[in-house]
């Protein structure tokens, strides 16, 4: 917790008491947590299919790890976000982003508007923003909300450890329904030396094979982060090049241009255009387990209603 001494004893007690005071806000990236769990289902055959012949079970994964990430975070607001197609604005600033990526198998094609329409229908809020990522969605409302509340993002990879601030934790997904890599920005300078905005320049350097984009060809992670600890951020290092080692300019200095649109992919949009005061209104939850029960009924969601028992 930051403590700021302003104006006397007076100013840092009522800091305190307001940090106290915030309720939780927890964050889903709904898609990181939906493939998850097909996934872990799928590769042995089982997927779940209800009467109608439709599989459920990447849905019944995301919705007994969405209910677990409720009481983990005692979060009093939910807000599940979600991809809105396979192009972006990302795709404007290098056609190949993300291009490399297959096709999603068959049995999860109609899970994703289930998983969607269902969080709908248990009270979560839920918002995807055509031409924007999730994690775009993700980081401009917890930049909007966290002066009022604390937030925890959950989600599948680093990507958004960018986003970190006194009141913005993000929980890495590691295994099952509560194993995480939790991350706070204490944890994060500790461990990179670095500011968590400056991920987006170490980002730039080792680029995102997941994400399609290749930074500059032979800087790996360690040396991209030692670049930066050194040099605060991609210009500094650009501005320093005669001071790098022979092969290391060489490197950067045939991908120079590679490495800034790499930069821009890397860095998580902020300011998607959302109505954010319609959102803050709608993201209050309350878990009723009666009311969770007869939605698994009508969808047939038989294992999260065992997962539901005794809760």
């Amino acid at each position: 917790m930051l403590v700021v001494f302003q104006n006397g004893y007076r100013f840092t007690l009522i800091k305190l008491r307001l940090e106290i005071n915030m309720e939780n806000v927890l964050i889903i990236d709904g898609m990181a947590l939906l493939f998850r769990h097909f996934f872990a289902t799928s590769l042995h055959g089982n997927f779940m299919k209800n009467s109608e012949g439709i599989p459920t079970n990447g849905v019944q994964g995301f919705v007994k790890h969405v209910i677990s990430a409720i009481e983990d975070t005692h979060a009093a607001h939910v807000i599940i976000c979600w991809d809105m197609g396979a192009k972006t604005f990302r795709n404007d600033i290098d056609s190949s982003y993300k291009a490399h990526r297959p096709a999603p198998q068959e049995e999860l094609i109609p899970q994703f508007e289930m998983a969607q329409r269902i969080s709908k229908e248990l009270g979560f809020v839920n918002i995807g923003v055509h031409q924007y990522e999730a994690d775009d969605v993700i980081g401009t409302l917890a930049k909007y909300l966290d002066k009022e509340y604390r937030i925890t993002v959950i989600c599948g990879d680093r990507d958004l450890l960018q986003i970190l601030e006194d009141n913005i934790e993000v929980w890495l997904i590691k295994k099952g329904f509560n194993i995480y890599n939790k991350y706070d920005v204490e944890r994060f300078k500790e461990e990179y030396q670095l500011e968590p905005k400056q991920m987006i320049d170490v980002k730039a350097f080792m680029g995102d094979t997941a994400d399609g984009y290749p930074g500059v060809k032979g800087i790996g992670e360690k040396t991209a982060l030692k670049l930066i600890q050194a040099y605060q951020d991609v210009d500094g290092v650009l501005i320093s090049l005669d001071k790098l080692p022979k092969g290391q300019q060489n490197k950067i200095a045939i991908s120079i241009d590679t490495l800034k649109i790499s930069r821009r992919l890397a860095e998580i949009h902020t300011e998607v255009p959302l109505n954010l005061e319609d959102i803050k209104e709608r993201m209050p939850y309350v878990a009723d387990f009666d009311f969770i029960g007869s939605i698994c009924e009508k969808y047939e969601l038989k294992s999260v209603n065992r997962f539901l028992i005794g809760r």
